[in-house]
């Protein structure tokens, strides 16, 4: 008789991954109490306790450790097994999660992910856009969109963007009152649309050339979050922003806003689908990295 379901086997190295029952009960989708009764049962189906509990902690048994020594990679082959049976499908189904940043999820919406679902009619797409980088393996993603600079080294890596530029920017008519800046250290004289980053802190005006890189922390009466209200800003006449390039291209070619400093403004390497190292990926992934590589830009 099996003294186990694959649920429960699952749920039991759910707690010890996450180091108690609340935490585990989250990621699983069930209530706590639900999750406990769970593994109880299980516990009283083999006869023995897996969990030494408390009302502070909670810690695998001496059983308990070497029944997860023992599973880990039974369902770990399992997990390949089922993975390696969804390789035969010819259509992609499912869910594809992807984490990005907002500037990111502009960039890449209409040519690859609804490009992506247009051919794949039965796949749905969930995008979370974060400023922070997280661990996409960790947080239940397939994958992740950022910069090639930010991706963790272990992670595969497939080009979208070979560059990203940065433009900085302002309306003519605060240009006629303000002068055009021709240098970086100009910039000290002018009223900057400064950046808040994710993380608390204030983004500093990155520049090279010919070499020399250094940043700024460029003087501004307005801090934002959030790069569309930076552009609408800078589109009112508040002052200069540092965006990137393909978001200001059609403002700039009608006339409502106008680059300067390009010369100190050099390219930077550009955006890239991540995701863990696996000897074998879902469909569903393995048909939207074939997409990238067709598409890229």
């Amino acid at each position: 008789m099996m003294r186990g379901t694959l649920a429960e086997l699952e749920a039991v190295l759910t707690v010890v991954d996450h180091g108690g029952f609340r935490a585990a009960a989250r990621e699983i989708g069930v209530s706590s109490s639900a999750l406990s009764q769970q593994i109880a049962a299980l516990e009283a189906r083999i006869g023995v306790r897996l969990f030494n509990r408390s009302t502070r902690s909670v810690a695998l048994s001496a059983a308990g450790e070497q029944f997860v020594a023992e599973i880990t990679p039974a369902l770990a082959a399992i997990r390949n097994a089922i993975d390696l049976a969804g390789e035969h499908r010819t259509v992609p189904t499912g869910t594809l999660r992807i984490n990005t940043s907002i500037g990111a999820t502009r960039m890449i919406l209409s040519p690859l992910v609804l490009e992506y679902m247009r051919r794949y009619p039965q796949m749905a797409v969930e995008i979370v856009t974060e400023g922070a980088l997280v661990d996409v393996n960790a947080q239940g993603f397939d994958a992740g969109i950022r910069i090639r600079e930010a991706v963790p080294s272990e992670m595969i890596v497939v080009p979208i963007s070979r560059f990203v530029r940065p433009a900085i920017v302002g309306a003519p008519r605060y240009l006629d009152g303000h002068g055009i800046p021709y240098t970086p250290a100009d910039l000290m004289n002018h009223r900057c649309i400064r950046a808040r980053m994710a993380s608390g802190t204030r983004y500093q005006w990155e520049f090279e050339r010919r070499g020399e890189a250094f940043t700024l922390d460029v003087p501004g009466l307005l801090t934002l979050d959030e790069s569309d209200l930076m552009l609408r800003a800078a589109r009112e006449g508040a002052g200069l922003a540092y965006l990137n390039e393909w978001q200001v291209a059609e403002d700039i070619a009608a006339g409502r806003l106008v680059q300067v400093l390009a010369e100190w403004t050099p390219p930077y390497p550009g955006l890239c689908l991540y995701y863990p190292g696996r000897r074998h990926i879902p469909a569903k992934l393995r048909a939207f990295v074939d997409l990238v590589k067709e598409i890229a830009w």
